[in-house]
């Protein structure tokens, strides 16, 4: 994927930063007679995710939700996974600290109003094609594509591109 004029710099970053419904899924849920969910999820993410991890960039999970259907995921692709965190930007802010990481180092995509306190704080804000109107506006690069399907592995394609 080519960067363009309008293309934020994605070289200052060193850290990825990923809500999980909505970014790494298609925001659907499946719940069972049971009560159990299941999601929908792009082989095409995990790839790019991989190869950004191979080439030397962190990403991990940071999600309001709390269930066994996130861990899951974040578990096959090596993603360090941060659910159940009502105050994201508040751990965020941790996970920078402990990284020695600045703000202008980070990446934050989401798709959600529980978002926006983190992309106003990031050096790279980034929206899913399909998110809320508010979060579009608030982002400095939208995707092509939606969540759950493709929009993280654009997202790493860039970085990728960026690391040259």
């Amino acid at each position: 994927m080519e960067a363009t004029a309008a293309t934020p710099n994605f070289s200052r970053v060193r850290l990825l930063v990923l809500d999980f419904d909505g970014v790494l899924t298609d925001n659907r849920v499946l719940v069972n007679e049971e009560g159990l969910e299941a999601v929908f999820c792009h082989r095409g993410d995990g790839l790019g995710l991989e190869m950004l991890r191979d080439a030397g960039l962190e990403a991990l999970v940071l999600s309001k939700e709390r269930n066994l259907v996130v861990a899951a995921r974040c578990r096959k692709l090596g993603l360090a996974c941060h659910q159940g965190q009502d105050e994201k930007l508040a751990t965020l802010k941790g996970l920078c600290s402990e990284r020695s990481l600045s703000k202008e180092q980070v990446a934050y995509v989401g798709n959600d109003v529980n978002d926006l306190e983190c992309m106003s704080w990031v050096g790279l804000a980034v929206a899913v094609a399909d998110a809320e109107p508010v979060v579009v506006k608030a982002a400095d690069f939208v995707t092509r594509k939606r969540g759950g399907l493709g929009a993280v592995r654009e997202v790493c394609d860039l970085l990728l591109e960026a690391l040259g």
